[in-house]
């Protein structure tokens, strides 16, 4: 099942797109604002999906919005979980930090309100603010049920299923703070889509994830090479704190980030980005002053 979010006649709506991709069929929601996130409480307590009284309409003449327009709480991100990732930023300045095998994964958050639709631009926040603008193709889990201290051997069982972000990140205010929160939030610096498809559809554990700018390939990987797996992350990110039915954990980039180039290849404006990732589908998102 793919589970989205859209406008359409100045209309928010949640439905379902059917596996081609072509049609929505609507929902019958009171308040369709927070997305599917609604839909995803309602299940993990046990309810059924509402009931579809609308048409079914082509999914050209509607927009999407990110499935998750604003986001339970802040995005858990986790840094460096592709091994080439982590070994082209020990090039950089992040040198101090080798690729060598770690412990435990390295998570940040994102604040929820920079989520944007897969199809939305990403507005730059000026050269006062940031010069460097770094891309970052990522497959996100959604949560569905809720728990805390999952053991890694149960976590696939609280998968709702995936979605495509784009960690989009202020190198040099990131660097700057010696922490992360700050220059991965900037508004609009989370587009997310095109829907989630939920997880008996697709294998989260063994798919492509592949990033485009202006038509260049830049990454391309599979998260079979993910350092700490789905059901790792899921279990530290529930170590001592209560995940819920909706929370987002993005699982990390591949290598080909603008930061790895030498000399760096910053993203500007006019620039596009796409995002795909098998099973799923892609997003496309244009950067603009």
């Amino acid at each position: 099942m793919r589970m989205a979010s859209w406008q359409w006649g100045g209309k928010d709506y949640v439905g379902t797109i059917s596996s081609c991709g072509r049609e929505a069929t609507p929902l019958a929601m009171s308040d369709a604002s927070r997305g599917v996130l609604p839909i995803i409480q309602r299940l993990a307590a046990g309810d059924a999906l509402p009931a579809a009284p609308g048409a079914r309409l082509p999914v050209d003449v509607i927009t999407l919005r990110a499935p998750l327009p604003v986001p339970l709480r802040g995005i858990m991100c986790v840094g460096r979980n592709y091994r080439a990732h982590a070994a082209e930023l020990a090039k950089s300045v992040f040198r101090d930090n080798s690729a060598a095998e770690v412990e435990w994964p390295m998570v940040f958050t994102k604040l929820p309100e920079c989520v944007i639709g897969p199809h939305d631009a990403v507005r730059l926040p000026g050269e006062r603010v940031s010069i460097q603008i770094d891309y970052e193709s990522e497959l996100a889990v959604v949560i569905g049920k809720g728990g805390k201290n999952i053991a890694r051997e149960h976590a696939m069982e609280h998968v709702f299923g995936y979605t495509i972000v784009n960690d989009v990140t202020a190198r040099d205010v990131q660097v700057r703070h010696k922490q992360w929160d700050l220059g991965k939030s900037f508004d609009t610096f989370c587009p997310m889509g095109p829907w989630i498809v939920t997880a008996d559809e697709m294998d989260g554990q063994n798919t492509r994830v592949r990033g485009w700018v202006n038509g260049d390939l830049r990454q391309d990987a599979n998260t079979k090479d993910l350092i700490f797996d789905i059901p790792s992350l899921i279990e530290t990110c529930s170590r001592g704190i209560t995940l819920y039915p909706g929370d987002v954990i993005a699982t990390g980039t591949p290598a080909g980030v603008g930061m790895g180039f030498e000399p760096p290849r910053w993203l500007r404006a006019g620039d596009v980005v796409r995002i795909e990732i098998d099973g799923i589908g892609a997003i496309e998102n244009r950067f603009e002053a």
